[in-house]
């Protein structure tokens, strides 16, 4: 059980493309892994990078970090309350807001990670609780609970809670944010951004939730909301929540926590535990899907995946290490065991950064044939499991590893 939930969370904590407005979040600018930064170094001292500051006071939690032009913002649960912290540039508090009760079962803590847009903070709890902040004081601009126990029956939409906290990534697209609340008839639904009102709910296939964090494509003119939830890889019109199509996508444990891969019309959902990856097709209008191909040998858990240069690039969780699939065929292009242990990457400046769960960040190059490991160090900070996905932005690379957060300099 505990091997499952790690899949779980991390991904969770742990689209394409544009979003109406600029927007910090998870994954990056486009929720791909991808960090568009130049100028890093391409390799590293034996120690690692630079160690430019930390803060070991952030309680409990999985969730990564979102830097914005002025703060750092993350979350964290001290005494089995959620909290989101800013930080200065360098690595003053700014402030702490508590937000409620977090998820205090199996691996307890913080499970998402904070999404800033337009001057305001984004949150889910593990317990279903959306939060919007001011981002420059913290103060509570209003919230919603999604889930079936909800207080507030004006906005209570009978979602369902699931085994480990349900654990999203909130999105944006222009005044709509998009939450799965998991419910049999409001399943996915859209909120208004500035006031927390329903715009619209949709259906979906009335499954729950599994912990996957949404991505937004633009094809044909129109807008497409892509998530997984229970059984399915569902796409709706991202305007109405209607839902355009769903394709069966099923795992042992109903956990499909990586955020999907989108390019040029093609749409690439992988999950753990043997279920392996899927590309599909979209048509013209994105109303339909066909499969274009499927392999199982890449079946990453919870460490997203990256595409560089046509190639994807993720960890395996039945064959542990590095893989290389071909974006058009689907076929193995390349593996290495690495450190034979499971992970997240992310990419930035045409290298990759796995940090594993053991603690071991890696700077690895891909190859006209392949990839190979330059640099690597151990994070000397922090609690509990290294499942937090790695950030990059304005030069620096961030680590959370439970209580602690580890600022590197990549310049």
């Amino acid at each position: 059980m505990k091997s499952l939930f790690t899949a779980i969370v991390c991904i969770a904590f742990f689209s394409s493309f544009t979003l109406a407005q600029e927007a910090t979040q998870w994954r990056g600018e486009h929720r791909d892994g991808n960090y568009n930064e130049t100028g890093l170094l391409k390799a590293w001292p034996a120690e690692g990078p630079i160690l430019l500051w930390h803060n070991e006071s952030l309680g409990d939690g999985y969730a990564s970090v979102a830097v914005d032009g002025k703060l750092i913002y993350t979350a964290g649960s001290v005494g089995g309350k959620g909290h989101i912290f800013a930080f200065s540039p360098d690595g003053q508090p700014a402030w702490k807001t508590p937000y409620g009760d977090e998820f205090i079962e199996s691996f307890p803590g913080t499970r998402s990670t904070p999404l800033v847009n337009d001057g305001k903070v984004y949150l889910m709890s593990g317990l279903g609780k959306i939060v919007c902040l001011s981002a420059d004081k913290g103060s509570e601009l209003w919230a919603v609970e999604v889930l079936k126990d909800s207080l507030d029956k004006s906005r209570q939409y009978d979602g369902r809670n699931i085994q480990w906290g349900v654990t999203e990534n909130l999105l944006i697209d222009g005044d709509k944010l998009f939450c799965t609340v998991g419910g049999i008839l409001n399943n996915i639904i859209a909120l208004d951004k500035n006031t927390g009102k329903l715009v619209w709910s949709s259906a979906g296939n009335g499954e729950t939730s599994a912990y996957c964090s949404p991505l937004l494509v633009t094809i044909g003119g129109r807008k497409i909301l892509v998530t997984n939830t229970q059984k399915s890889i569902l796409g709706l019109d991202a305007e109405t929540g209607k839902k355009l199509w769903s394709y069966d996508q099923v795992n042992q444990w109903s956990v499909h926590a990586n955020t999907p891969l989108y390019s040029d019309g093609y749409l690439y959902c992988v999950s753990g535990y043997g279920c392996g990856g899927v590309m599909l097709k979209l048509s013209a209008d994105g109303t339909s899907v066909e499969k274009a191909w499927k392999n199982e040998v890449l079946d990453s858990r919870m460490g997203g995946i990256v595409l560089i240069g046509g190639k994807i690039y993720g960890l395996g969780d039945k064959i542990k290490g590095l893989h290389c699939l071909d974006w058009k065929t689907g076929k193995e292009l390349a593996y290495d065991k690495l450190n034979g242990k499971f992970g997240t990457i992310i990419s930035a400046d045409g290298m990759m950064y796995i940090y594993d769960e053991t603690g071991e960040v890696s700077l690895v190059e891909p190859t006209a044939d392949g990839f190979k490991k330059i640099s690597g160090f151990k994070v000397p900070f922090g609690t509990a499991q290294h499942w937090a996905h790695p950030v990059i932005a304005k030069g620096r690379l961030y680590i959370r590893h439970g209580n602690s957060m580890m600022v590197y300099g990549l310049k």
